[in-house]
């Protein structure tokens, strides 16, 4: 990242925006696709309409816009009426350059009505793959963002911006936004500050405690597959003295927000969340990603994992893969009307194949979304960083085939894996499963090690399903292969080698503050929680973390000094400087006595 600069793309399109073109950025999450529009949005002549999905981007981006005194509002459904009324009335009044709004707010004739009377010079369209029926995150409101463009006296410029868009969605974009010849920029996926892994768990719950340990200050978020782990992680995290948060559709809007606050505005330290949370978050600092069950396709997955390190600092996105989550999703896929399943199925095809490769995982996220890149090896990846481990568990394949066997094929995995467990229940006991040979020959092993093996011999094709909603498991040719004719069942493990991890990161030089002072980091990140809560904004607004670690990297001493700091303007350093400097000098006094 160019410090003093604008980072790739963004002069380009704000070059193009200010000559009157219209414009569809497509670029990753955490390239600042903000600044993009915000930047135009000061030069030019007249109001800013930034029609975004999720209130949470709104409220961030319009305090940080407020912080650095550029005047700006929002208008959705976390106003009173009253609220909204005075707003209204603001806007009339021309008080604001750039103007936030839900989508759904253009389905109000008073909103509508008051556009008419406004100067527009510019609509910008945040998440534009919306529109698009082919994205992951249709929202039919998007489809009236055209309508209303077209019913200005005078047409503004139109900016459209969007982090993932395969050829489709790029073309729906263009043409039902009704994008006039657009400059269109895609800058690349390569999110080069980020460290991928996958991480083949049988033990999730213990990887995360022992992850968490390690990244006690650290600000993370966790996504589950489903509320139900959501609430179950919670509740343990929550016991073993963790600050967490969770967020999922079953909660109040209320529970949501103050969620969501209580993480923004770093009461918690770590969100637990479905893929409902997260579309629009802006927190910079957040420095891991952990995807405790694997998502449905691969857009998601980068989307959501791109959260992490939005400010260009290291930041890991750690994705805990077992096989048993394949057949969840199947199951999640089966059950869904709303998706066309011949191709929800062949993006989970594509996610489990990323999980099982050897290759490096940079490298095929980067070719998954069209790029070609030089590298064969990126070396800030845990396949960069991992050996292979083979294990022969032919035996185990065979008990567990054994036990389908002897279950007549007539159940799923959570009666087969019962009766390998050897578990005590009403439902084993009434099907007269606890006499059976198989009965607690795998008693040793935890029922989780036991579905992950089922389905690695599902995946493998060793084993097979039938039915969707209630899928049971059935013998193959290649079952009776290893039953009665002792072919070899071998399962490959990444092990990831933390020495090379380290070193990786170490090497890595993504910002120019790798060495910085963490006493005076941890003294300054303290200054600015007490300067947030102050002003009611989250402490990220203040200053990222980039810009603390550079006070801690280069002790800036004068006001002169200080506004070289990445993120350090006129605006702020008059109404900070002095603080972080006094806190500064008095670390470098205490140092030198």
């Amino acid at each position: 990242m160019d410090i003093l600069g604008f980072r790739d793309g963004q002069e380009e399109i704000i070059n193009e925006i200010l000559k009157g073109r219209d414009v569809l950025g497509i670029m990753p999450t955490g390239a600042g696709k903000s600044i993009c529009y915000q930047v135009p949005a000061m030069m030019l002549d007249g109001v800013t309409i930034v029609i975004s999905p999720l209130i949470s981007l709104m409220k961030d981006q319009v305090d940080s816009l407020n912080e650095n005194g550029i005047p700006a509002c929002f208008i959705n459904s976390s106003l009173s009426e009253n609220e909204i009324a005075q707003t209204f009335q603001n806007i009339a009044y021309g008080m604001y350059q750039i103007i936030y709004i839900a989508p759904e707010r253009l389905e109000s004739g008073s909103f509508t009505g008051l556009l008419k009377n406004l100067k527009v010079a510019m609509v910008a369209i945040d998440e534009a793959h919306c529109v698009s029926q082919w994205g992951h995150d249709f929202r039919p409101s998007y489809r009236m963002i055209k309508e209303v463009i077209d019913s200005f006296a005078k047409r503004p410029v139109v900016a459209s911006f969007t982090a993932t868009a395969t050829s489709i969605v790029k073309d729906d974009i263009i043409q039902l936004l009704g994008l006039d010849n657009p400059y269109t920029l895609i800058t690349g996926f390569d999110r080069k500050n980020l460290y991928f892994s996958v991480q083949n768990q049988t033990k999730k719950f213990d990887f995360i405690v022992n992850y968490l340990e390690k990244h006690r200050s650290d600000s993370g978020i966790i996504y589950c597959g489903t509320r139900k782990t959501v609430d179950s992680l919670y509740e343990k995290l929550s016991a073993d003295g963790f600050l967490v948060s969770k967020y999922h559709a079953g909660m109040s809007e209320k529970d949501r927000t103050k969620a969501q606050d209580d993480f923004i505005f770093e009461k918690t330290d770590i969100m637990i969340a479905t893929n409902a949370f997260g579309m629009g978050i802006d927190k910079s600092n957040v420095r891991f990603v952990i995807h405790y069950n694997m998502p449905q396709d691969l857009e998601s997955y980068y989307q959501e994992a791109g959260r992490a390190g939005r400010d260009g600092d290291h930041a890991e996105c750690i994705l805990l893969f077992s096989r048993s989550d394949i057949l969840t999703n199947k199951f999640l896929i089966s059950r869904s009307s709303d998706l066309d399943h011949t191709n929800a199925y062949q993006k989970l095809n594509e996610i489990v194949d990323y999980c099982n490769t050897s290759k490096c995982l940079r490298k095929y996220i980067l070719e998954y979304f069209g790029e070609k890149p030089k590298f064969k090896s990126c070396h800030f990846c845990s396949n960069c960083n991992s050996s292979l481990e083979t294990t022969d568990i032919t035996q185990d394949a065979q008990k567990i085939l054994s036990c389908v066997k002897r279950t007549h094929e007539r159940f799923g995995t959570g009666i087969v894996t019962d009766v390998l467990k050897g578990a005590d229940t009403s439902r084993i006991r009434e099907l007269g499963f606890d006499k059976l040979s198989t009965y607690g020959i795998m008693k040793e092993y935890s029922k989780e090690t036991i579905k992950d093996l089922i389905a690695f011999l599902v995946a493998e094709e060793y084993l097979e399903t039938r039915g969707t909603e209630y899928p049971t498991l059935c013998l193959n040719e290649e079952s009776n292969e290893i039953l009665f004719h002792d072919k070899q069942v071998l399962i490959n493990r990444k092990i990831e080698k933390q020495d090379k991890k380290e070193k990786a990161i170490k090497n890595s030089k993504v910002l120019d503050n790798q060495d910085f002072n963490s006493e005076l980091f941890e003294i300054l990140r303290k200054l600015r929680k007490e300067l947030a809560t102050e002003e009611n904004v989250p402490p990220f607004v203040i200053f990222a973390d980039t810009s603390l670690k550079q006070m801690a990297a280069l002790y800036p001493k004068t006001l002169e000094e200080f506004l070289q700091i990445s993120g350090v303007g006129e605006f702020k350093s008059e109404k900070y400087g002095k603080k972080f400097l006094e806190v500064i000098n008095e670390f470098l006094r205490k140092r030198a006595s």
